[in-house]
């Protein structure tokens, strides 16, 4: 948790450029964008990730999903968006934080079809 980089935006360590930041969740700019908005939506509470929510979870994950389509009109995203919620190592996690991309604008293609 200490060396988490999500953990350190919410301890104020790390500069983010916030969209939002109540007692529960924080959403900021992805550093990295992939499209024109792309939003990271974390609790702030350490949860490595999907994989390791229980029942007693059922509330903040709840309260995320309702955030991310508020969030992404409030940036504008009327026509639709993608969320995101990569989960461990082999579904191509990269921080071991739980965290949702909201993802919307010039979408690049999800799943490569050649």
């Amino acid at each position: 948790m200490n060396n988490c980089i999500f953990c350190k935006i919410v301890r104020r360590e790390m500069p983010s450029q916030k969209v939002y930041d109540d007692d529960d969740l924080l959403a900021f700019h992805d550093i990295n964008p992939v499209a024109q908005v792309h939003i990271i939506l974390i609790p702030k509470l350490h949860l490595v990730s999907l994989m390791e929510t229980n029942d007693s979870h059922t509330a903040l994950l709840g309260k995320m999903l309702l955030l991310a389509p508020k969030l992404a009109k409030e940036q504008g995203l009327n026509n639709g968006f993608r969320t995101i919620i990569n989960t461990g190592k082999g579904g191509g996690q990269e921080v071991f934080h739980l965290h949702i991309h909201i993802i919307g604008g010039n979408i690049p293609p999800m799943v490569r079809r050649d």
